[in-house]
């Protein structure tokens, strides 16, 4: 039987550099930076004080009072992104089977802020004056109920929990139940709002993020030299996938056709990879197999490029063990290194910039590009953005755990 092709119809996204796809999309390509001193609240005591924060994030622009009231943030974020996929792709919900449209939205940490609130409240009031909204406000599922009660869908509806893996996961998981027939459209992606003195308080601990306070925008700097930590960074990116028959009868436009996927673990570590990589390398050429490509059809590849010494390091090493010479010939970049790391959001707004990529041409830059590193030595498309004819495009995301996706995207 012949397996049902699936593309993207559909890009909604908010982050700090912009939301909504065309804001978005023109601050990549122009190099824009949006990670800045943490202004949401004091970060004087913390080893890291910066932070990729959404400013322009109003929510009384698009939700009710109640919905507000009754929401975190990252579901927030996840009600508003999917709005933007929705009207970007022309969709009129009333004409299709909501029963076929279904949602998968995933969040790698889910509402830090209200349990951070609610904690207070407890310490300070007691139990009695806690919010009866606190638990359904913190737990991850509730981005994706959340879009599917703000849109009245009727498919499929679940979610993802894999750290910085999830977005990418969320929209394979979606692209296979697609595949088989579950459902014809799927709003899918990843959702984060943990800038928040508990969400930096940790990974500070952890010792994983930059500490270049001083310049702000130049600690996001992904497999540069100098590199220290990654930045914590929120938003969320949705995009919608549908059955390739039923957009092309609508005349809907198609960013990309997705045509892989794969996940595997490290078996290895917490939050270290695997020093071979071989999670990552075993994830791609899966990934490869299930398109049915061979490494050289591979034009670029949107990497999980964290600005972390391990990982950019690492990810370098599984790409030229996947490609070999092909490797050097690939362009390979990291939005990451203007947006930061937006942790379970990361991989739906990366897919959405892949796919963009491919739709027109362009190639996003690794900003920050300054002293090159020995051990990454491929074209990580420095500094400025670069015209080119992407056919295919992979995009990999590598979470703490040790779990690894791959989504294949190719030019329609």
């Amino acid at each position: 039987m012949e397996k049902r092709r699936i593309v993207i119809t559909g890009i909604g996204v908010v982050t700090p550099v912009g939301s909504g796809k065309r804001a978005f999309w023109e601050a990549v390509c122009h190099g824009k930076n949006g990670i800045h001193k943490i202004s949401s609240f004091d970060a004087t005591d913390f080893t890291s004080q910066i932070a990729g924060e959404v400013k322009d994030f109003d929510p009384a622009e698009f939700l009710s009072a109640k919905d507000i009231k009754r929401t975190d943030r990252f579901v927030q974020f996840a009600m508003v992104a999917s709005r933007y996929a929705v009207k970007d792709s022309n969709l009129k919900l009333d004409s299709v089977d909501k029963n076929r449209l279904g949602v998968l939205i995933g969040s790698g940490i889910g509402g830090m802020k209200t349990i951070e609130r609610e904690h207070k409240i407890l310490l300070k009031k007691g139990p009695s004056r806690m919010s009866p909204f606190f638990i359904p406000m913190l737990i991850v599922n509730m981005a994706s109920a959340k879009v599917s009660m703000d849109l009245g869908l009727k498919g499929p509806n679940t979610c993802v929990a894999t750290a910085c893996a999830t977005g990418t996961h969320a929209i394979g998981d979606a692209f296979k139940i697609i595949q088989r027939n579950d459902a014809d459209f799927m709003l899918c992606g990843g959702t984060e709002a943990a800038v928040a003195p508990l969400g930096l308080g940790g990974f500070c601990a952890a010792r994983s993020l930059s500490t270049r306070n001083n310049e702000p925008e130049k600690a996001s700097r992904p497999f540069d030299k100098e590199r220290n930590g990654f930045v914590m960074s929120e938003g969320a990116g949705v995009v919608i996938l549908e059955e390739y028959e039923h957009a092309k009868a609508r005349g809907a436009h198609m960013y990309a056709e997705i045509i892989g996927y794969a996940m595997s673990g490290d078996a290895y570590h917490m939050t270290a990879p695997d020093p071979e990589g071989m999670g990552a390398v075993s994830c791609m050429k899966k990934c490869l197999e299930d398109a049915g490509l061979k490494p050289q059809q591979v034009d670029y590849i949107n990497a999980h490029g964290t600005s972390t010494q391990l990982n950019d390091k690492i990810e370098t090493k599984a790409i030229k063990d996947v490609f070999g010479k092909h490797a050097y010939k690939l362009a390979v970049s990291s939005t990451k290194s203007m947006i930061g790391h937006m942790l379970g959001a990361a991989g739906g707004v990366e897919c959405a910039a892949t796919a963009l990529a491919v739709d027109n041409g362009i190639l996003p830059p690794t900003t920050n590009y300054e002293v090159p590193d020995p051990e990454c030595d491929l074209d990580y498309v420095p500094n400025k953005a670069r015209k080119a004819n992407i056919n295919v495009a992979l995009s990999n995301s590598l979470g703490f755990g040790g779990h690894n996706c791959t989504i294949a995207l190719r030019k329609i």
